[in-house]
């Protein structure tokens, strides 16, 4: 398979890579308003403090380093397929 046009790679690599980034926003948004707008009714109390609100902003924390760590390991991937287009020109 012959290898694409430059101008081509250089548009699918910037079409995967917002791709990627309008996903993880939209799990970002999720992460932020879902286990948030959930945590009321999981009415929980631990001397006196509302445990399922902690444990829907921890949760959120480790949410979001999930979504870093896949978009660093993702970009990652992308830009070496990108550099590699570019040199078999």
């Amino acid at each position: 398979m012959p290898a694409p046009a430059p101008a081509t790679a250089h548009a699918t690599h910037w079409q995967r890579t917002r791709r990627l980034t309008m996903g993880l926003l939209l799990l970002w948004g999720l992460l932020v308003f879902v286990p948030v707008y959930f945590a009321r009714e999981l009415s929980w109390t631990l001397m006196g403090w509302p445990l399922s609100f902690w444990l829907a902003s921890q949760g959120c924390l480790l949410g979001f380093v999930a979504i870093v760590h896949v978009y660093a390991r993702r970009m990652e991937r992308l830009d070496a397929e990108a550099r590699l287009s570019e040199e078999s020109r």
